[in-house]
This record gives structure tokens, sequence and C-alpha cells, in this order.
């Protein structure tokens, strides 16, 4: 298994500890290797915390997490940090440095499998420019490979964050929201890529999607979340319309949106 959760019980990352309310509130769920999963439901249902749950940025009030076989908060913090080498986490917002150049910014995804000596010295002259290449081109933005990042658009910004995924060593991507700034021809290419990366070296894929419709065509298991908990948990063949009706019903009504992560969480900048 990837990932197994049992009655898991998130806060949110800014409420108090006297504040009773919950992010996830008792989500059971189990992820076995090379699955791939779509998260959906309304804006506030929780998906963000989830995938941050998934990648030991967010630590559970209660309940049982383990990743790889592995509890990782029993674990020390080196430790930790060694098995999220095994993932990569992508914002809806990837954490890109302004000033840096973009094929800077994608070679990151290989800080992990580096060693300190190699990531400095990448930073003058970027190690391996041609996997950086290989990996724009895939999202059509080979073009932009020394372009600085603050140059690019919403949606190169997103697209090269995604191209970060395709160079690290990871065999599980946890995807937020990676088509909000895309257009449909875009987006179609996008989660193409995502999925047939994932399995071409069996990586778990947990993606989360507001584009319900892509989410049916493109994956064989719907996650369901509303208000911290999941509503159901089925295969595509098995989610009907009134399941989806029932999902987001009263959505505008819905409790806020997940707070934003930060920018940049803390384990990123060790990482990329």
């Amino acid at each position: 298994m990837s990932f197994v959760l049992r009655e898991i019980c998130v806060r949110h990352a800014s409420a108090k500890r006297s504040d009773s309310g919950m992010a996830l509130n008792e989500v059971n769920l189990s992820i076995g290797q090379g699955e791939h999963i779509a998260l959906i439901g309304p804006s506030g249902a929780g998906k963000t915390t989830l995938l941050h749950t998934l990648a030991f940025a967010h630590q559970a009030e209660s309940g049982e997490f383990s990743a790889f076989g592995v509890a990782p908060w029993a674990l020390n913090h080196a430790g930790r940090h060694a098995l999220r080498a095994r993932l990569f986490l992508a914002p809806q917002t990837p954490p890109l440095p302004p000033r840096q150049r973009v094929v800077t910014a994608v070679l990151a995804g290989r800080l992990p499998q580096w060693s300190l000596w190699q990531a400095i010295t990448s930073l003058i002259r970027p190690r391996d420019a041609d996997a950086a290449y290989d990996a724009l081109a895939r999202f059509n933005l080979q073009d932009k490979l020394y372009a600085r990042v603050d140059r690019l658009s919403g949606g190169e910004r997103q697209r090269c964050g995604m191209a970060r995924l395709l160079v690290s060593g990871a065999d599980a991507f946890l995807v937020d929201e990676p088509l909000s700034a895309l257009d449909p021809a875009l987006s179609l290419q996008t989660l193409g890529t995502l999925l047939q990366e994932a399995g071409r070296r069996n990586a778990t894929l947990v993606c989360s999607l507001h584009q319900v419709e892509l989410a049916l065509s493109h994956f064989p298991r719907i996650v369901g979340l509303r208000n911290g908990r999941i509503v159901f948990d089925a295969a595509r063949i098995e989610v009907t319309d009134s399941m989806i009706a029932a999902l987001y019903q009263h959505a505008g009504n819905a409790e806020p949106d997940d707070p934003a992560p930060p920018q940049q969480p803390p384990f990123i900048d060790a990482r990329y």
C-alpha cells in the first residue's frame, strides 16, 4: 500500500487548538501502489488538506496513518525527510522562486536524489538541462527553458510545476488542482501526461479536480469529499449522476474553503 488512513481527523492549519472544527473528520482511505484516484467535492471539502496529510505536511489530531508501510510521524525528522523523497506534492500554485530560470526550477525536482554539492553546482550550471527540456516539451513549454519564472503566465507556472514532477524520482504523485489556470485543450494534455507518467513508472497518483467530467473520464477510482468527510469512494462506473448531485448540493452554503496552504510548506523548502 502507498497510503492507509484510519479514522483520521485533521485540524485546519490555521485553527486554534480550542477550535472544534476539523478539516478532515474520521477519514478512512486505503490507496494501493500504482492506483490513480481523483478527489472531487465542493470548495472547502478537505481535498487540499487530505493531499497535505498524505504528504506529511499536516499531522493528524487522531487516527492512524501510514505511508509505504511506515508511520511517518513515528520517525525522527531525518527519517521523515528521507521518506518524503518517495513522493511529490504539487500544490495548485507551485513554489517557484520568481527570479529563478525555468530550467533550474524544473531540475529542483531532482533535489531529493542529489547531494548538497550537486544541488549548489546545478544552480550555477544546470546538471541535466536536456531532462528539463524534455519534461517541458511534454507540456509545450520547451521554449521557456531559460526564461525567468516571473515571466511565465499562471498556466505556464502550473505546467512548469508538472515538468518538475516528471524529472523527480517519486513513486507517488499528490497533485492539487493542476488544471485551474489551463484552457480545455491544455487541461487534457496535462492530465494525459500525468496519467501516462504515473502509469509508466507504476506511481500512485492522487489528484484533486474541480472538473468532474474529467475526473470521471480519466480516473478509475473517484473519492468524493464534503465537509471533511468521505461521502463515497467508488469505481467510476459506479458513480451516478445522483451521487454527484448530492455531493455538490447546496455547495454555496458549504464551510469556507480549505485555508490556503503556505506558499511553500516547510518540507518543500528542503526538497525544492
